[in-house]
């Protein structure tokens, strides 16, 4: 086994990364991966102050969440969504996942798991500064709440150079077709 660097890490230690950039781990940025090039803009953290949710089945409401998109030097982005109640603070719901896309292409999929109990596999394409993305298999656990999540529907867009936007549409097992969901604007804050 290979000996624990000691002191800031070098060149030489890149490869000794175990946790990675999502966990606060020290680490050297290494460079994109040519592959990710069209998602370079997504690249940073984003938080966004005054989300709006609504859907047939609920109450309307706003909340807070941050977004960080980094990445390995792999052909794939790490994300997290981490949503807190808009009053106090509380943490609400967390996605954690990957989006990668096909080398040459602009075909995108997005693999996805929330604190819900929901796993989310979806494809899409990047245009420019826009992602658009639709589930085609959402996985649950045995035990979660009814109405079952039956499709997701994403759109992300670079509104200016420090805004992101995300639009969200989901279907239930209780609504058809899929309805607006999530709406909320980013600022980069790193």
């Amino acid at each position: 086994m290979a000996a624990l660097p000691t002191g800031p890490l070098t060149a030489a230690d890149a490869s000794y990364k175990l946790a990675g950039p999502l966990h606060n781990a020290p680490s050297l940025a290494p460079p994109l991966h040519e592959a990710l090039k069209p998602l370079a803009w997504l690249v940073g953290t984003w938080r966004g102050e005054e989300g709006k949710g609504d859907y047939p089945t609920i109450k309307d409401f706003k909340y807070k969440e941050e977004v960080k998109f980094d990445h390995v030097g792999q052909p794939n982005l790490e994300f997290s969504f981490c949503s807190s109640h808009y009053e106090t603070g509380k943490p609400l719901h967390r996605e954690r996942g990957f989006l990668k896309i096909q080398p040459g292409t602009n075909h995108l999929a997005l693999v996805n798991t929330q604190n819900v109990g929901i796993v989310e596999l979806s494809e899409g394409e990047v245009k420019g500064q826009e992602i658009t993305l639709e589930s085609h298999t959402i996985g649950r656990m045995t035990f979660g709440k009814d109405p079952a999540v039956t499709k997701i529907q994403r759109t992300f867009r670079l509104v200016d150079s420090d805004t992101l936007e995300q639009v969200v549409h989901m279907e239930t097992s209780a609504t058809a077709p899929a309805q607006h969901h999530l709406s909320i604007q980013y600022k980069k804050v790193a």
